[in-house]
Formats: structure tokens, sequence, C-alpha cells
């Protein structure tokens, strides 16, 4: 294993694939679907090859891939309990009975991309076979298999072993020769110790990084993800732009925890956070309202910025219940979200100043993201009605250059 390790990091110690240049977006059936391996009392839902593939034609033909989400990712549980005979990963035959390369073919038949998943430990959080030991057999099996992507987690490993596993992994992907987008579950493991956490080593390791706790469905569990980020953006944004990016987790906007306006505000985040878009939700049972959100051309360009600039929080309240958030974009302009977290009953008015917003500008053009209006040129601030419980103004600001 020694030996291996050394050999494969000589042929590539760093990140050098070429992807991820804006966040990826697609969809990921953890958050909504789990482990459900019940194909026969649950096949609606089960996390077989009819599922991805439904979900990928839905992704097609309803005008999401459109908006740019491509990746079909499959999380854990896919594969057998133990290794084939060869040493080999074996897909669950009641799950994927054509195998996955099949399923790869099919995706990649309508334009897409699929992504699968690991774990760096002995096993994988649910209990499957890990790579530890294996990595040159598994990833060259998933290149072998058309695999795009690979989420590697973190289970039934000491996170001492990180510095060198996540980028052993990584190498080996790099080896294959196949364009390979890897999403480490690294800094996860650490998240209550972020001073400590090799954000450096990560950013030169893998293209995403899940940052903190595991998305549920709830807006208190969106909002402390939120409120996380705000907490510890520090050096967190610096590590960000075109190849890598902070992950803060899933969209579930259409699943069962958020309202309308928290929808938005998912939305608007992680566009102003420059976070990987990946959709965990039943793409067969969405709402119109919520369709409209997720493929929002306006708030994904923010996302997409070619820039890769990380968005940042500029203002918090003492009491801790409204705050302002900026992002600079790569055309000089600006977007800027206002987001209400407190819950006392009347809508309110709040009021951004330039300065806190960190725009240079006596006064600016201001454009409503979600309701696609230009709202007319503002001077020095802009002012915002917001109900209570987790609401969001989005809006994209153009400074007026000074004439001399």
């Amino acid at each position: 294993m020694i030996l291996f390790l050394l050999g494969i990091l000589h042929v590539s110690s760093a990140l050098d694939n070429g992807l991820a240049r804006t966040p990826p977006m697609g969809w990921l059936n953890w958050e909504r679907y789990r482990c459900n391996t019940d194909c026969k009392n649950d096949p609606a839902n089960c996390i077989s090859a009819d599922l991805f593939l439904e979900m990928a034609k839905l992704m097609k033909y309803e005008g999401y891939a459109d908006v740019g989400y491509e990746y079909v990712n499959i999380d854990d549980c896919w594969m057998e309990r133990q290794r084939g005979p060869d040493g080999k990963l074996v897909p669950n035959p009641e799950l994927f009975p054509e195998g996955i390369a099949a399923l790869a073919d099919a995706i990649h038949s309508m334009g897409l991309k699929i992504g699968i998943y690991e774990d760096y430990g002995t096993k994988t959080c649910g209990g499957f076979p890990g790579t530890k030991d294996h990595i040159e057999d598994d990833v060259n099996l998933f290149a072998s298999w058309g695999i795009d992507s690979l989420k590697l987690d973190g289970c039934y490993c000491n996170t001492s072993e990180f510095s060198t596993g996540y980028p052993a992994v990584g190498a080996a992907l790099n080896a294959t020769g196949r364009p390979i987008l890897y999403s480490c579950e690294w800094p996860l493991y650490r998240y209550h110790d972020t001073d400590k956490i090799p954000y450096g080593e990560i950013a030169k390791t893998c293209n995403l990084w899940r940052n903190t706790e595991d998305v549920q469905d709830s807006w208190d569990s969106v909002d402390r993800i939120v409120q996380w980020f705000g907490d510890n953006h520090g050096d967190l944004a610096s590590y960000a732009g075109p190849g890598n990016w902070n992950d803060p987790d899933m969209l579930i906007i259409g699943d069962y925890g958020l309202s309308f306006e928290q929808s938005e505000t998912q939305m608007a985040m992680w566009a102003m956070m420059a976070a990987p878009l990946y959709m965990s939700n039943d793409l067969r049972t969405l709402r119109q309202w919520q369709k409209d959100i997720l493929m929002n051309q306006e708030v994904i360009a923010v996302d997409q910025d070619p820039m890769g600039k990380q968005g940042l929080r500029v203002f918090q309240d003492p009491k801790k219940k409204y705050e302002y958030w900026s992002r600079e974009l790569a055309d000089g302009t600006y977007a800027v979200v206002m987001y209400r977290r407190d819950t006392s009953g009347l809508p309110r008015s709040y009021t951004a100043t330039f300065k806190q917003l960190k725009i240079d500008a006596k006064s600016a053009h201001v454009r409503d993201l979600f309701r696609h209006m230009d709202l007319g040129v503002y001077t020095d601030q802009i002012t915002a009605t917001l109900p209570p419980s987790g609401s969001c103004k989005m809006f994209k600001v153009t400074p007026i250059k000074a004439e001399f």
C-alpha cells in the first residue's frame, strides 16, 4: 500500500483535471432517497437504475439540463456488501441489473454525466466496501464504466489519514486519463475545528469539498449551514474559484421542509456562496414554483459567475435577526442578498447601505433577480420589505460610475 501511494503521488500530486471551472450542477439522490434499496416494496423510490434514468430524462426534457444541471449522481448503498472474487466492487444486481456501465451509457446518450460514491475508509458510511487498499483498482473500474464524478466520503477511517488518502485517490483519478470530477468529504469530519483544516491542501486535491454537517429536510438545517458559512467564511472564500469550490451540500427545494420564501432563500444563498447546485428531490412531483426557483437563470448566473469569487456575509444585526450578503461579479456588478431570519409576526422594512454592502458607488441600477424586475436607480442604499421566517430579497446591483 505504501509503495502504491508513493508511486501514484509521483504521477500527479495535485489536482489537474481542468474540471469545475464553475460550480458543478446536477442531481444527487442522498437527501431525498437515502439508502432505500427496497425495490420490492417501494419500487418508485428505491435507488435503482430506473430511478436515476427517470431523473436523467426529467433533467433533459423538462429544461434542467438547458440551464446547467448535468451530473446525475449515485450516492451510498449502490453496491454489494462484499467485493467479488476478483476483488472488484460489484453493483447490487437487484438495483442495477445491467450494471453501472450500461446506466452510464444511457445517461451519456442524453448529453448528461454520471457520478458515483465511495469512501476512503474500510467501509462506506452505509457499511459497504470502502476503497482503502483498493484505490487503483476502484478508480480504474470507475473509469472503465464511464464515470464522470466521484464523491469520496470519510467514514471508517482515522482523519489523520486524510492528508495522504484523499490526494492518493485524486492522483489515481488523474492517472486513469479520464476527466473525473473529484468531490471530497475531507473537511466535513473536522468542521468543529475549522482553523485546523488544511484547506490549502484540500484545494490542491479536490474540485469541491463538503465543509459542514449534512443538510436535512428542514429550514433549521439550511439556516444552520448558512450561519456556519457566515461565521467561518474567513479564509474559506480565498480557496474558492475556478476548479475549487466550498460545498454547503444539496438543494432541498421540492422536498417537504421549505416554504416558498425559504426555497428562494436557499437558492439565493447557495448562489451567493458559489456553491455546487446539486438538487436532491423528486423531479417527478415538483410544483411549478419550485421548478421556477431551481431554473431561475438570473440566480444561476450569479452562482456560475466565471470569476468564481465567493460571496460573504457583510453585515449581521447584533441580535442575528437579519443579515446582508454581497458578492462581486466578473462584470463589475454585485449580487446582494438581504436575508431575514427571525420569526416575529409581520413583514418589516430593512435598509442596507452601499457601504455595508462593500459597494463603492453613490448610485446604482438595482434589479430583483426573483421577480425579474428592474427597480430603477438607488442612491446610497437599498430598502426592502421582508416577511419573517427565512425570507430574502436578491438583487443585482450595477454601480453607476461618476462622470467628471
